[in-house]
């Protein structure tokens, strides 16, 4: 058993417990996040019967005491209201993460004895067995370089196992068992690069992969995580889900990197935080309904506090991009201190119009042009009939996506002429940008796949090809099991704007999260039924593959197709790929 495992088991804490108080799992925080900039660590709480104005007391009353009988006084307590609940956190020295855990159980013990009424344990014996922990996590040194590298104006990155200084070609990575002093350093030697941090519920992938395109058209090594991958240029440093602060780290140690594109997904907002400090510009691109009712996000308003935490991770001169076309962002912006460069469709929506009459940078379609500006001063007009991803405008959601993009490389000191090289060489095709809008003929038909899950991606998608002709159109649908009865629901009946005249649904063994096989492919059926949808033209799937190849089977010459692929997108590609390589 490691440190760190041992760390992990060191107390069992309980408290008292009732039918009608839910406590989550207390998550470490290890970077600015929903809450604040403060590393510490934080539970969701949910309730009902109880009054929220006394909960919220007791919390901010035994957590005080707590932290002071640690003797960590310059940390602080907080928390956040949520409809059914409330997040409780504290903050904590960053070698002490793990003795945070435990200091907001120990807290939430005391809060839960008197909201039942039953007699907690000793204070005194709690603290005692608590300082045994933190004393065998403390780490002087890494506290010491900690203070070093904001001295130095670096950024330093830690987790379990590896503390590291500065960025990509800028930095150096030590194991955290082997921490050198503040004098060790060679500071000289290391900085920070270019690094853009891009969210939102949709869009977020590609902006970052054309983001990724664009600095590498100036001659950039650049560092992308995304949903799919960790990689530097074309070099994979990994596959999987990287969207998270762990992605982060490990392209920004990857001493080849020279620029930063780097996906944040809410998950790992809201579970870890954000992996830096140091972000030159941050993207949100839109707010929609997806994964509400996970870690107290009950709203889009909540949502929006959630995506806006990467603004915490700006530096003084940073950049937010915001996508003036969204309420929710709009709404959310007015607290917010940062310099935004704000991106819209329309070149006379009011944040663009109030940012060219005070002299800002902006970004708006007009004219049949994607147009940067600074001010009444029109810096770069790029034709969409040259940028393939938008269907010369016809895709609304990835022209928002492209708009984005040319403000955030603005903002990491691109110049135009490399942007417009970037933008126009970029293809959404299974190299560039898989699983987002990839276009192929088969067997005389023309498919179209794309990841789209939620109801404001699967609407964009559907918009988009609203105008395509076919003779026949097929759609294949699937949905991950965590998604609610009514967001399937939902899903379903804005897919079917695609006026499919077959459906195949599609199982994900992969993605039950909870649910029995064939669940979820029933609500989609019931839910196609129940909007006037004929059963005989419903097939079933076992996987996304098998479900393809049923409607690669039948296809013909004119028709139109729709996979929707959540799973399964590599062999779904090899099929795809199949008969342009019989073709040839």
């Amino acid at each position: 058993m490691n440190r760190i495992e041992h760390l992990e088991d060191a107390l069992d804490i309980r408290w008292a417990q009732a039918d009608h108080i839910q406590v989550d799992p207390v998550r470490r925080l290890t970077g600015p996040g929903l809450l604040w900039a403060r590393t510490g660590a934080v539970v969701d709480i949910h309730f009902a019967g109880i009054n929220t104005e006394q909960l919220v007391s007791l919390w901010q009353s035994h957590a005080r005491a707590v932290l002071d009988a640690l003797d960590w006084q310059d940390e602080d307590v907080t928390f956040r209201v949520f409809q059914g609940g409330a997040t409780l956190a504290i903050s904590a020295p960053q070698d002490q993460l793990y003795s945070a855990v435990f200091a907001v159980e120990t807290a939430w013990h005391f809060c839960a004895a008197d909201l039942l009424n039953v007699e907690p344990r000793s204070f005194d014996r709690m603290i005692k067995d608590l300082k045994t922990v933190t004393k065998k996590e403390t780490n002087p040194a890494l506290r010491d370089l900690i203070t070093a590298a904001a001295a130095n104006d670096v950024d330093i990155l830690i987790d379990d196992d590896e503390i590291s200084i500065g960025h990509g070609k800028g930095s150096r990575t030590w194991n955290v068992a082997n921490v050198p002093t503040p004098n060790e350093v060679a500071w000289s030697d290391l900085h920070d690069i270019p690094l853009a941090l891009i969210t939102g519920t949709n869009g977020k992938t590609t902006t970052t992969r054309i983001c990724a395109a664009i600095a590498r058209s100036a001659g950039n090594v650049v560092g992308q995580t995304t949903t799919d991958v960790v990689q530097v240029d074309d070099d994979i440093l990994d596959r999987g889900d990287y969207s998270g602060p762990a992605g982060a780290r490990m392209a920004l140690r990857d001493k080849r990197v020279e620029i930063a594109c780097l996906e944040v997904a809410r998950g790992g907002i809201l579970r870890r935080g954000l992996a830096t400090r140091r972000a030159r510009v941050a993207v949100i691109t839109n707010i929609a309904d997806d994964h509400l009712g996970e870690y107290g996000m009950t709203t889009l308003a909540d949502l929006a506090q959630a995506k806006f935490a990467v603004a915490r991770a700006l530096t003084a001169d940073g950049v937010l991009v915001l996508n003036a076309d969204d309420p929710n962002i709009v709404d959310a912006s007015q607290s917010i201190s940062a310099t935004i460069c704000w991106f819209s469709l329309d070149a006379t929506s009011p944040q663009i119009t109030l940012a060219r009459t005070r002299g800002q940078t902006c970004a708006y379609l007009r004219d049949g042009a994607l147009i940067f500006a600074k001010g009444n001063t029109e810096k770069l007009r790029i034709a969409l009939k040259d940028v393939p991803i938008t269907l010369s405008g016809a895709a609304q959601h990835i022209t928002r996506n492209a708009l984005a993009a040319i403000c955030a490389c603005t903002a990491l000191g691109i110049s135009d002429e490399h942007i417009q090289t970037g933008l126009t060489g970029f293809v959404s095709d299974p190299q560039n940008n898989p699983g987002r809008f990839n276009e192929f003929t088969f067997n005389g038909a023309r498919v179209i796949l794309d990841f789209a899950h939620n109801t404001h991606s699967v609407a964009a998608v559907c918009d988009t090809m609203a105008s395509m002709q076919a003779k026949r159109r097929f759609l294949m649908l699937s949905q991950p099991g965590d998604h609610s009865d009514q967001v399937i629901h939902e899903v379903t009946t804005t897919a079917l704007g695609f006026r499919p005249d077959r459906i195949v649904v599609a199982e994900i063994a992969d993605y039950l999260r909870g649910r029995k096989p064939g669940e979820t492919p029933n609500l989609i059926k019931t839910s196609a039924l129940a909007a006037g949808f004929s059963g005989e033209h419903i097939s079933s799937a076992s996987s996304p593959s098998v479900g393809a190849k049923l409607i690669l089977d039948e296809i013909q010459p004119g028709d139109l197709a729709l996979l929707l692929v959540l799973s399964d997108r590599e062999a779904v590609f090899e099929a795809l790929k199949k008969d342009q390589n019989e073709a040839t």
